[in-house]
């Protein structure tokens, strides 16, 4: 039996059901739950893409740039996310440094080159490779990027710190929790049942 795109199931509750015909504008939500599975009116590539490339710019800054800077009896330092991972290996924490790189190196980077690799296609004009599996992917990557998570863990320990030494927010900090913004907004317009209507 064919797909039919009209038929969608929503990300909250699972709930099988048919889009309305499409009006133009508005969104359409769930009706057990009230999730918004649909919105109409707006690009559904310019958007994407965009935070896509944001997310990229964001992404190269985030590890580029000190993410904290200590000042201690006038000594100072500066940490690196990187750098902090590959601490964690050398104390022989690979479990824990493997965790951190998957969650906030590598499904980051690999859920921001899904979103490019299915909307700078289309905005030229063509058919992203292998489309289905890769919004599949992109969707199934989403819950293990959690680079929120980090953040807050490295918020915490900077106000622990702050009690015996001078701590700096670092530019690095400051472009991954935009970028934790604009990850969120791209997820929010990955419309599949858009993309499979802009391609068929």
């Amino acid at each position: 039996m064919p797909h039919d795109p009209a038929v969608v199931a929503c990300r909250e509750c699972d709930l099988l059901q048919r889009l309305p015909v499409a009006s133009g504008q508005g969104r359409v939500r769930c009706r057990r739950c009230g999730y918004v599975l649909h919105r109409e009116g707006r690009d559904v590539v310019q958007v994407p893409l965009a935070l896509g490339l944001a997310a990229l710019i964001l992404f190269v800054l985030s590890n580029s740039f000190p993410l904290l800077e200590f000042g201690l009896q006038g000594k100072t330092d500066a940490t690196y996310l990187l750098a902090g991972i590959r601490r964690l290996a050398e104390q022989q924490h690979l479990l824990l440094a493997t965790m951190v790189l998957f969650t906030t190196v590598l499904a980051p980077v690999l859920h921001i080159g899904l979103l490019i690799h299915v909307y700078l296609p289309l905005a030229l004009g063509r058919r992203p490779v292998a489309l289905a599996p890769t919004l599949r992917l992109a969707q199934a990557i989403v819950p293990w990027s959690m680079l929120e998570i980090f953040l807050l863990g490295v918020l915490v320990a900077s106000v622990k710190l702050a009690e015996d030494a001078t701590i700096v927010y670092g530019p690095a900090a400051w472009s991954l929790g935009l970028l934790v913004i604009v990850l969120a907004l791209a997820s929010t317009q990955v419309h599949p049942s858009r993309l499979w209507e802009r391609v068929a």
